[in-house]
């Protein structure tokens, strides 16, 4: 009995030792830092040092050319002067770009399930199919743009001519609407379903078969199941992938861009394209320093948007 006794007093002296003593023999307390250094330094160069840098630029009335003048909050008062010659021009590709994220949001995300839950069953080749919808995502815009645009041509496009062969008059899919956003609308799906499809599917392969196999000895049927089970069990998934998704829609460019051109007339042109063509073509002057402040504003409306997101479906899990 009288041996035991030190031992409360030594185990009060270990619980009261501090954090740092606990390490292993010849840790540093920096010995974590180390490890994250090297991607710290390359999101420095590619992302932190930009971003502030075109801080700088949008608060200047910056052109190519070495002019930079200082003006304060000079670029972003004309975003809000409707007599500025950007104002309507900005908001009508901000409103085309919602349109855009509104639409294709939902439909990427409900496509990238169902193809997910068909591609997790066990069946032979289920691997070919899961390389054919992935696929696409590899690809570059300008080769998306152009295959789809080559696609759509109402003059010698390979849709306009299969329909032609059947008699059939196709509409100017590129420079009418709504045939545009549609247009556009399926490009981007074919193109990106595969990316969301394929996390979908790593969250599907989470979920504890037993689940199901209870659900299906309590007389659930498949909705049920679905109800249920998978869409409660993916949450957590499905709220990173619909946060990416409305990201990379309010990036759209290249399509529009390379398919119609921003038309007919203004109406698919999106705001990232209007901000690249102030700041990088003639036709805006090269006005950088006015395509900043656009970039800015659009980066602050994305983190708004994705805040609200992780707002409205994070659980305690995710």
């Amino acid at each position: 009995m009288t041996a035991s006794l030190p031992a409360a007093p030594a185990a009060a002296a270990a619980a009261s030792a501090p954090t740092h003593s606990l390490r292993r023999i010849g840790e540093k307390w920096w010995t974590g830092y180390l490890f994250i250094l090297p991607h710290f330094i390359v999101f420095a160069f590619m992302i932190l040092i930009p971003f502030i840098y075109s801080i700088w630029i949008s608060l200047s009335d910056y052109t190519f050319g070495g002019n930079e003048q200082f003006i304060g909050l000079g670029n972003y008062a004309n975003l809000a002067n409707p007599d500025d010659f950007h104002f309507g021009l900005f908001w009508n590709g901000l409103w085309n770009t919602i349109i855009f994220v509104l639409i294709s949001t939902p439909m990427l995300v409900i496509a990238g399930l169902f193809l997910a839950i068909t591609v997790n069953g066990k069946y032979r080749g289920r691997n070919v199919f899961r390389a054919i919808y992935f696929a696409p995502w590899t690809l570059g815009i300008a080769v998306v743009g152009l295959l789809w645009w080559w696609i759509f041509n109402g003059s010698f496009g390979l849709l306009t001519n299969f329909l032609s062969s059947w008699g059939i008059a196709s509409p100017e899919w590129l420079t009418t609407q709504p045939w545009a956003w549609f247009s556009i609308f399926l490009a981007t799906l074919w193109w990106t379903v595969g990316f969301n499809t394929v996390i979908l599917l790593a969250g599907l392969q989470g979920i504890s078969a037993d689940l199901y196999e209870a659900a299906t000895v309590d007389g659930a049927n498949r909705w049920q199941q679905f109800r249920f089970i998978t869409v409660p069990s993916l949450r957590p998934v499905l709220l990173l992938v619909i946060t990416l998704q409305i990201i990379a829609s309010f990036n759209l460019v290249g399509q529009p861009q390379i398919m119609t051109g921003g038309g007919p007339g203004n109406e698919t042109r999106s705001v990232l394209q209007y901000v690249y063509e102030t700041g990088f073509t003639n036709g805006g002057q090269y006005q950088l320093g006015q395509a900043a402040a656009m970039a800015i504003v659009v980066a602050l409306i994305i983190v708004v948007v994705s805040v609200i997101n992780f707002r409205l479906f994070r659980t305690d899990e995710a």
